[in-house]
C-alpha cells in the first residue's frame, strides 16, 4: 500500500520523548513511507537518540541543532546533504521555550515578566521558525511543505502568560515564512494548532504539585468536554498524522494557514453540566 509521504525526506526537530509530538509525527512519516532525519539539542543528543531508536526504522544519529546560534545554523544544510543528498521535501518545527519566570504556576505576573526572559522566549519560540527556515532553504525540494506547533494564543490562559504571547507572534511569523519560501521555491508553510497533550511543555505549564496537576486535569477536562469530537490527552498521534497530511501533496493550495486539531474546542462554547443544572 502507497503511504501519502512514499518518496519524501523529512526533517523533524524536537524529539525529547516518545511522548512528544514530533517523536509521534517521525512515527507516521515514517509508516507513511518517509524518510526520517532527526535533530536534537546538542547537549541532549545521547538521549534523543536512545529515544529515535523507539522508531519503527532507523534514523541517522542526530543532527546536532541550536536553534539560536548562527554556528549551527550555518552548517545545517552541509550536515543535511550528508544524510540526504537529494534534498529533503518537509520540516517539523516543534520548538518552544520560555523561562520558568514567564509561564506555569511558578512564574512572575504577566506584567512582571522580565524583558530578557521575554526576548528568550520569542527567540527560541517565534524567531527561530523563520532562522530554520532560512537554513534548510537551500536543501529544500521546489514544492516541499514546512510545519510548525501552535497552541491557540487567541485567549490568554492562566499560567501560558508570554508562552501565548510567543505562540500569537510564531503565527505573524509564519505568514512571511509562507510568503518568502513560497516565492523562492513554491513551499508551502503552515501551523498545526493542537490541543493539549501529556508532554514535557504540558508539564511545564502546570508543575509537578498537586495542586497544579489538578489544574491540568481540569483544563484536560474541559478540552475533552467541549470538543464534539472528545480529545484525549493521552494520543499525541492524532497531531502526528495531521502534521503528516500537511506535509504530504494533500494540502497543495494551503500556505500561511493554521491548521486546528483540536477536536473543535477552541471553536465551541461549553459548559460543565453543573454549570447548566445551575441557570
Amino acid at each position: 500500500m502507497t503511504g501519502i509521504l512514499d518518496g519524501k525526506t523529512i526533517l523533524v526537530t524536537g524529539i525529547i520523548t516518545d511522548a512528544s509530538i514530533a517523536f509521534s509525527t517521525a512515527k507516521v512519516a515514517q509508516e507513511q513511507g518517509a524518510k526520517v532525519i532527526i535533530t536534537g539539542i546538542p547537549e541532549r543528543l545521547r538521549l534523543i537518540d536512545r529515544i529515535a531508536k523507539r522508531l519503527p526504522q532507523e534514523v541517522p544519529p542526530a543532527i546536532p541543532l541550536d536553534v539560536t546560534d548562527e554556528e549551527y545554523l550555518g552548517g545545517l544544510a552541509d550536515k543535511i546533504r550528508e544524510l540526504a543528498p537529494e534534498g529533503i521535501d518537509g520540516v517539523v518545527h516543534s520548538i518552544a521555550f520560555a523561562p520558568r519566570t514567564l509561564m506555569g504556576p511558578d512564574s512572575l505576573p504577566f506584567l512582571e515578566g522580565p524583558g530578557p526572559d521575554v526576548a528568550r522566549a520569542f527567540e527560541i519560540s517565534a524567531w527561530s521558525y523563520a532562522s530554520l527556515a532560512r537554513a534548510v532553504l537551500p536543501v529544500m525540494n521546489e514544492g516541499g511543505s514546512i510545519v510548525g506547533m501552535d497552541f491557540d494564543p487567541r485567549t490568554a490562559l492562566p499560567d501560558y502568560n508570554w508562552m501565548g504571547v510567543a505562540k500569537a507572534a510564531l503565527e505573524s511569523v509564519n505568514r512571511y515564512v509562507a510568503r518568502e519560501v513560497g516565492y523562492a521555491k513554491k513551499i508551502r508553510s503552515n501551523l498545526v494548532a493542537a490541543g493539549p497533550i501529556k508532554t514535557l511543555a504540558a508539564k511545564a505549564i502546570s508543575g509537578t504539585a498537586t495542586d497544579d496537576a489538578k489544574k491540568l486535569n481540569m483544563l484536560n477536562d474541559y478540552w475533552n468536554g467541549a470538543s464534539p469530537i472528545g480529545w484525549d490527552v493521552d494520543n499525541p498521534e492524532v497531531v502526528g498524522t495531521s502534521v503528516c497530511a500537511l506535509l504530504s501533496d494533500f494540502l497543495p493550495g494551503t500556505t500561511g494557514s493554521i491548521i486546528y486539531v483540536d477536536g473543535g474546542a477552541s471553536h465551541n462554547t461549553w459548559f460543565p453540566e453543573d454549570f447548566i443544572a445551575a441557570q
